[in-house]
């Protein structure tokens, strides 16, 4: 039942249960992206890996997300199991054999896996506004921020640098606003805010070096085979927003640094984007945009991308019209939500006059599906009610033993698993601080030597409040235009007169507030 060129994703039956014909995915389409949908527990999860399974023996490398941390079994031998000795004999599965596959770890904390990390100068302000969910004027100010970055030569490598460069901001506003545009400090002191919560909520372990090369994650073993790389994603998901701003990152990433390729026997690389609704919830217009863009145009990269959800409702039409392979599981319509989801799913099948399309989802057992794949010339395929082959790695996790072994045979063992702290904004701005902090000391004490050494050492100097320096017959001094002028006596008498009446009236308005307060 396996060809050569495709992709053997199970065996569709007619409406009298009794075998219809092998169902594939054209290599050469796997490009035209793809979407894996169906409620809780009907069989996405052992759908993708039995994808990624079948690119990876293809040659194709796999990069996905393991949400439950059941994907991590693909690296260890399938396990003999009643339900796949079922599914086996029912579709006349004659070629089945257990296998494992060749898997590299990843995981942003570093526990489950290499670790993966990206510069926040790589990840740009606009997906960093998504991350910290800063209003326009916030975001605003980060395009600031990175611009004077760029022209300044201040690296932005982890939060700490962009840290340091809110603060020289926010110091700095009036003369950078001249230059740049309105800077208000009350944007500044909410990205600070934000930058603090994700420090908080662990996105520092996600900023920093040596940062993550596209290329070690679309690696191919010395026997032809595509390496499967997995993200741990089962504690990343208690931050959603990070989940979803680091997989479009790298979208984005393998968009700008792949080079054209057009159509090839086959992709470069499939990427799975499971709970893909976690990218789209709440998301800007021009975030939405992005998206659509990038799935649209790095189908030319050799980039397939398959996104695996619940609802189909979940991913927007702009999107969901991008998706030519199409893999439904069963859905419930109990709601009247439930039931659009299920006439949308229905619609965006080719029609097949032996069933009734909306009414067979509803109907679907577990790891059966509704299947239509792209065709020649990419015409999409008639759906056929599908029962999915099993997968022939181990469904379910690996132990921590088994992890670990395979993390210590792993091609990028020892490459990412240290932390680099390089020379960035940070401390290029606290060397910067500490310079101007010298020279501002030695030319006071210059001037405090130059008055005659008179001032205490330490002391604060506030021009306007009587810490001028005297002149040789000991009179205070006040600075004017034309240079330093003795300072007669109705100026010192107005000035006095002019502090007694501010000081009556502050005391007055205070009395007032406090009286008012206890009554």
């Amino acid at each position: 039942m396996l060809q050569e060129g495709s992709l053997y994703l199970g065996t569709s039956r007619n409406p009298d249960d009794s075998l219809n014909k092998a169902e594939y995915l054209a290599l050469k389409y796997g490009n035209r992206h793809g979407i894996v949908t169906g409620a809780t527990g009907t069989g996405k999860t052992v759908t993708l890996q039995v994808l990624a399974e079948s690119f990876s023996e293809a040659g194709v490398p796999v990069f996905a997300a393991d949400i439950k941390g059941d994907l991590s079994g693909i690296a260890a031998m399938g396990e003999p199991k009643d339900w796949i000795t079922q599914r086996v004999e029912q579709i006349g599965f004659k070629d089945y054999a257990p296998a494992e596959f060749p898997v590299i770890f990843w995981d942003i904390y570093g526990e489950k896996g290499h670790r993966v990390r990206t510069t926040v100068a790589e990840m740009g302000p606009l997906l960093l506004s998504r991350l910290m969910n800063a209003s326009e004027a916030q975001e605003g100010a980060l395009n600031i921020a990175f611009k004077i970055a760029d022209q300044g030569g201040l690296p932005l490598m982890d939060l700490k640098d962009l840290q340091a460069l809110l603060t020289y901001m926010a110091e700095h506003a009036t003369e950078l606003s001249s230059q740049f545009g309105l800077i208000s400090k009350a944007s500044i002191a909410t990205l600070q805010r934000g930058l603090l919560i994700l420090e908080q909520q662990g996105a520092q372990n996600f900023f920093g070096e040596p940062a993550l090369a596209v290329t070690d994650i679309m690696r191919t073993t010395h026997d032809g085979r595509g390496a499967i790389s997995i993200l741990a994603a089962d504690k990343l998901m208690m931050n959603p927003r990070l989940y979803a701003t680091f997989l479009l990152w790298l979208l984005s990433e393998l968009f700008e640094e792949l080079p054209e390729v057009g159509d090839l026997d086959k992709p470069k690389l499939v990427f799975f984007f499971d709970e893909a609704h976690l990218l789209f919830n709440d998301a800007p217009k021009v975030l939405i945009e992005r998206v659509e863009q990038v799935v649209r145009l790095i189908r030319s990269k050799g980039v397939g991308v398959y996104f695996v959800t619940q609802n189909p409702l979940d991913v927007p039409e702009t999107v969901l019209a991008q998706l030519g392979n199409r893999v439904q599981h069963a859905l419930r319509a109990y709601t009247p939500r439930e039931q659009k989801a299920v006439k949308t799913a229905a619609d965006t099948f080719r029609p097949n006059p032996a069933f009734d399309c909306a009414t067979a989802i509803t109907q679907l057992g577990i790891g059966e599906a509704l299947v239509s794949t792209l065709e020649a010339k990419g015409v999409p395929s008639m759906v056929e009610r599908t029962l999915i082959r099993p997968p022939s790695g181990r469904v379910g996790p690996l132990t921590d033993a088994e992890r670990q072994k395979v993390m210590g045979l792993s091609p990028v063992a020892g490459q990412y698993d240290v932390d680099l702290d390089s020379e960035s904004a940070y401390e290029i701005l606290n060397a910067r601080a500490k310079k101007a902090a010298e020279a501002e000391a030695a030319k006071r004490a210059a001037e405090e030597k130059a008055a005659g050494g008179d001032s205490a050492a330490g002391r604060w100097t506030l021009p306007g409040f009587g810490d001028e320096p005297a002149d040789a017959d000991g009179d205070r001094t006040t600075k004017r235009s034309g240079g330093y002028q003795r300072e007669t006596v109705i100026e010192a008498a107005m000035k006095s007169a002019a502090r007694s009446v501010a000081t009556s009236v502050g005391r007055a308005l205070v009395r007032g507030i406090l009286g008012s307060l206890r009554r």
